[in-house]
């Protein structure tokens, strides 16, 4: 019995560790330390720096035209600001609905043909002209002065990528995917207390801001910019940082059957862009960063093997062990009625109780790690970009 207990104990380890023993540790380096203060935004700052909008789209036409308004309402000076959206062979008439805010200063670059995010990002590099690269998403609603929380950030020479803050919202009268909130405030939760250490390990892909020597940098078209702009960032010397004012509101995947679709491109595509920069892994040359690269991101996507491991450690112990019947009795009814959970998610008239929707989410993303994994391991690249077709914001 020694071999499964010791398996068993290091599969707990593993999942206390990586969601609940790293924010405890980075909570008290936090408090041992004082963090540096980011600048705010100040009216009289008469020399905001330049900066490039980059939206990359595919199909948006439904989105498109709210979403280059309120780009264009936000509080930034005109002429120091240029919108470029970047259309990946989109066939639903974005094109055009585009095109006509040409006059208001937006540009458009078009992929001749479909190569997914990051390719449309890596073409549109030649056309960015400002000092600052804002990356952000059609579904997205960025708060007005957000843009000038991030760039003010900048004032720190330090600082090479500045994320903002995610705020997952619903309409109220839905309440869809109510886990995914849960887990987005928690997410948001442990990038503040990376920032007061060092520098959080991955930006926000729906609006986060960086150098633009930085964002220079080829990325793989098969690879993530989002994860890779904070690694790239720590391996020329400066931090990314996450900003609590400048707020971002994300409505919710429709159902946890379209978030399950979601994680596991990001993740297929976050496990080869580790696999990629794993030279960060290395504490020995990148100190505590290498330290919370490790804890944020492989301990996370280590805890579905390590759920998988400890259930069969259970298995083998209950044969003899009373103890071990029982818990392995409780892990199998909660699995059973989180799968319950999640297959009931798609039903959009019937949405999940709060109580069930966080396990739901648990279940879902778990499977997705694992999902993404073999696709990883088996190397198959991660499915083509498709933009999440959010809910509507109210």
């Amino acid at each position: 019995m020694a071999l499964p207990t010791v398996v068993l104990a290091v599969a707990v380890g593993i999942c206390l560790y990586a969601y609940v023993g790293y924010p405890a540790v980075l909570k008290l380096a936090s408090l041992m330390r004082r963090p540096a203060q980011l600048s705010a935004p100040t009216s009289d700052w008469p020399d905001w720096p330049s900066i490039s909008i980059q939206l990359p789209v595919f199909n948006e036409a439904s989105v498109i035209a709210a979403t280059l308004e309120r780009i264009l309402a936000l509080d930034y000076p005109a002429d120091r600001r240029q919108i470029l959206v970047v259309s990946d062979a989109s066939t639903d008439g974005t094109n055009q609905i585009v095109s006509s805010f040409a006059d208001r200063g937006v540009e458009l670059l078009c992929q001749p043909r479909r190569q997914g995010k990051t390719a449309a990002e890596n073409a549109a590099r030649l056309h960015l002209r400002g000092d600052i690269i804002i990356n952000t998403d059609a579904s997205v609603r960025i708060q007005p002065d957000a843009v000038k929380h991030l760039v003010a950030a900048f004032r720190d020479p330090s600082v090479g990528v500045a994320s903002a803050r995610d705020v997952s919202v619903a309409n109220v009268e839905t309440q869809v995917n109510a886990g995914e909130g849960a887990y987005v405030g928690y997410e948001m939760w442990v990038r503040d207390m990376e920032t007061a250490v060092g520098g959080i390990v991955g930006a926000s892909g729906c609006l986060y801001a960086i150098r633009a020597e930085l964002h220079m940098h080829t990325v793989p078209d098969a690879l993530s910019r989002d994860f890779s702009a904070a690694l790239t960032a720590r391996a020329h010397g400066r931090r990314a940082v996450s900003v609590p004012e400048a707020l971002c509101f994300v409505p919710r995947s429709a159902s946890l059957h379209q978030e399950y679709r979601r994680k596991v491109r990001t993740i297929t595509r976050g496990l080869a862009t580790l696999a990629y920069r794993r030279a960060l892994l290395n504490p020995l040359r990148y100190g505590s960063f290498a330290w919370m690269l490790i804890s944020h991101k492989v301990c996370r996507w280590l805890v579905p093997w390590a759920l998988v491991a400890g259930l069969g450690a259970l298995g083998a112990l209950a044969v003899a062990v009373p103890w071990a019947r029982v818990a392995l009795a409780a892990a199998l009814a909660f699995g059973v009625l989180a799968g319950i959970a999640w297959a009931r998610s798609g039903n959009a008239a019937k949405p999940l109780p709060r109580l069930l929707a966080l396990p739901a989410y648990g279940a879902a993303g778990n499977v997705a790690v694992l999902h993404a994994w073999l696709r990883f391991l088996a190397g198959r690249s991660a499915p083509v970009w498709e933009p999440t077709r959010r809910g509507a914001l109210s």
